[in-house]
């Protein structure tokens, strides 16, 4: 997915190397709360402890039906009942993967005691554990982790695990050794591993990294993309001159990834929006450009988590109507990373689309090939506290009972 897609950013590769294990269990199997136009309940629901241990034990079975209901059984309980059984879940479990999931859940209850069960995971031999708990902490810095985390770094190698440590940090970023080891960073490593550096720089406006990131932007290579877009993201228009150079001499596959950086800058997006919007749509029309196609997706993407829902509406019109896979999948891809990473301006969009079902469709397809399960975890528990909190027959509660039964959550 390299060329292209890590505009996105480098997460979304643990698709790729999680598929099989996705295909067994059932990933992209239909949804059965849609299917069933089940009506979701109005408040927290009241379940005995035994049917509650029972959920928390099948949330590793291999029918996607049966997780899923026993997820949706333990987000409908009242936190009181919750809590405490997945918090005992995460520590005792013999399964890992229901303690993964468990502590994924917990994420939903904005329980104080989740903290504690984060720094736990932290030394867990559990990859999928350490994940989620880094993951936390990016989501909820604490100075007084800073040191803890630095020295993860020079221990945590797994693939799939480091670039939430990454992240992490990048969320400490005020800390002058945070920020020293990160520019560090950014020229250590495997590629995939300084892509995520690079990405979560430019997330977090690293502009004490301006003249490392502009350093690899000058490079030809896998790289260049990355990192013209988090000189874009970080926002300080001395990089303007480096990213006019790359629009003459970058290759054809990179030109979006420019393009949204340029506007990101604040530059020209009157005409850079409508390229990229332009050219997802000659890449769709026209075999060969797969490259292209997915590096549209991604510089729309950026653009719409920025605050741009023009750019979301084009990967929606794009997308919705796509018949083959190799349009279909960047564009869900795209959205589902909107959806996490803006969902203020998802719901939005959403709410003023004609198509509201198939976009919710083509947004579930995104959540799909994310692997960020704690961030759908704080989406799908915003859209639940909303659904209880609005009044019958106010347009934002017959959105979110779409959401949640189109999502199957």
């Amino acid at each position: 997915m390299r060329g292209g897609m890590n505009a996105i950013g480098p997460r979304a590769l643990r698709f790729v190397a999680s598929i099989g294990v996705a295909m067994a269990l059932g990933v992209g199997a239909p949804r059965g709360l849609a299917a069933a136009g089940q009506q979701e309940p109005t408040a927290p629901q009241s379940v005995t402890p035994a049917q509650l241990k029972a959920a928390i034990d099948k949330l590793g079975d291999l029918d996607y039906d049966t997780r899923t209901a026993a997820s949706r059984t333990i987000r409908r309980a009242p936190a009181l009942q919750a809590v405490p059984a997945l918090l005992q879940a995460v520590q005792e479990h013999a399964d890992g993967y229901v303690r993964y999931r468990a502590l994924v859940l917990l994420t939903g209850f904005n329980d104080p005691r989740t903290k504690g069960a984060m720094h736990e995971s932290l030394a867990s031999p559990n990859d999928r554990l350490r994940t989620v708990a880094y993951s936390y902490y990016e989501h909820n810095p604490d100075r007084g982790m800073t040191a803890e985390l630095l020295a993860a770094l020079d221990k945590e190698q797994a693939e799939f695990v480091r670039p939430d440590l990454i992240r992490a940090l990048a969320a400490l970023g005020a800390d002058p050794k945070v920020q020293q080891t990160l520019v560090q960073q950014v020229a250590r490593g495997e590629d995939f591993f300084r892509s995520a550096v690079i990405e979560a720089l430019g997330d977090y406006k690293a502009l004490y990294a301006l003249d490392a990131i502009t350093t690899v932007a000058k490079l030809d290579g896998p790289l260049q993309d990355d990192a013209a877009l988090a000189l874009g993201k970080i926002g300080d228009k001395r990089a303007l001159p480096t990213l006019a150079e790359l629009q003459r001499t970058a290759p054809r596959s990179r030109q979006p990834s420019i393009a949204a950086a340029i506007c990101l800058l604040g530059v020209d997006c009157d005409a850079h929006e409508p390229y990229l919007s332009q050219t997802l749509a000659f890449a769709e029309k026209n075999a060969g450009y797969q490259d292209l196609l997915r590096a549209a997706a991604g510089g729309l993407a950026a653009l719409a988590v920025s605050g741009r829902a023009e750019a979301a509406n084009a990967l929606f019109d794009i997308g919705i109507p796509a018949q083959d896979d190799a349009t279909r999948a960047p564009a869900a891809l795209a959205v589902g990373t909107i959806a996490l990473r803006n969902t203020a301006l998802m719901i939005s969009t959403l709410e003023k689309r004609a198509d509201r079902d198939a976009a919710i469709e083509l947004v579930g397809e995104g959540f799909d090939m994310l692997e960020e399960d704690l961030d759908k975890e704080t989406f799908f528990a915003y859209v639940r506290r909303t659904y209880w909190a609005s009044q019958e027959g106010l347009p934002a509660r017959g959105l979110m009972q779409t959401l949640i039964a189109k999502l199957d959550f």
